[in-house]
């Protein structure tokens, strides 16, 4: 997602220093077109007015914002975009923390693929003063064809987990209805026959099933140990506003099961070949 936001920033216009965080083909390649690189968060913060982050998940956030040589120890005001999946609760409380340091955190959680992040139409849920929202919103567009304000800070990443409930469900329910189908002989080809077209079908059923059909692993790249992080956020969420939801437990138990079971970094559509196996079936058409 990173670089083909920041691909997008930089042919905007906007000047744009990057900081790796796990490749450094997509950060050589950033330099190539125009990006600065920096060594560490505090020189991302010395270099910036506003800092846009796409970690994995709160303690990422926290680590690169608060730590030694984080972005708050440059010791200057900023505004940082979290374009994150965060637990919603720990947004709030840094958001706070960073606020009496001069630093307004905006959380921005991200709608959409990879492919969106390279074509600048990323969906970009915004929780935060509307004020600085405004102020950040030429930047937002950049990356994204659609911008939603969803409220004040900690609402975007609340938005953003209940999109991720949703589609993590459908990937529970198409993984379990196949391997069930499976078991009575029918085939995930004809299961495709009879959903495809209909009022069932959607983008994400599309991009899932292509794995499951065509076997093309890059269909849908979300790892499925980030789908359980994220299950697990909403899980917390519901606990700490004492809200009942025995849908997302099941939801999260399906990629817990398959984590614990070694297969976190597999992508979301193959929990289908989990299911199917733990079930004594198989989704591979046999030639």
């Amino acid at each position: 997602m990173g670089q083909g936001m920041a691909r997008n920033i930089l042919k905007k216009g906007w000047p744009l220093s990057v900081l790796a965080h796990r490749s450094r083909t997509a950060v050589e390649a950033l330099v190539a077109e125009g990006a600065t690189e920096v060594t560490s968060a505090r020189a991302l913060a010395e270099a910036s007015d506003i800092v846009v982050l796409c970690v994995t998940g709160s303690p990422e956030v926290s680590a690169v914002t608060e730590g030694p040589d984080g972005l708050a120890a440059a010791g200057k005001p900023l505004v940082v975009i979290d374009c994150s999946t965060s637990d919603p609760a720990q947004t709030v409380a840094l958001a706070s923390r960073l606020a009496a340091q001069g630093i307004t955190l905006i959380d921005a959680p991200l709608g959409r693929t990879p492919k969106d992040a390279e074509a600048g139409t990323l969906d970009v849920m915004v929780g935060g003063d509307s004020a600085i929202v405004d102020r950040i919103r030429p930047l937002l567009e950049a990356f994204a064809g659609r911008v939603v304000q969803t409220g004040p800070v900690g609402t975007g990443h609340t938005m953003k987990l209940l999109n991720n409930f949703l589609s993590m469900g459908y990937a529970a329910l198409y993984a379990e209805a196949m391997a069930l189908g499976a078991k009575a002989g029918l085939s995930p080809q004809v299961f495709d026959s009879v959903i495809r077209g209909g009022r069932m079908d959607c983008g994400f059923y599309q991009t899932f099933m292509k794995y499951t059909l065509e076997r093309d692993r890059d269909a849908h790249k979300f790892a499925i140990r980030n789908a359980l992080k994220d299950t697990s956020y909403l899980a917390a969420y519901a606990n700490a506003v004492q809200f009942a939801n025995p849908v997302g437990a099941a939801v999260r138990n399906s990629f817990a099961a398959a984590v614990g079971a070694g297969r976190g970094d597999d992508y979301v559509p193959m929990l289908a070949d989990f299911i199917a196996e733990a079930n004594g079936v198989s989704l591979i058409e046999k030639d």
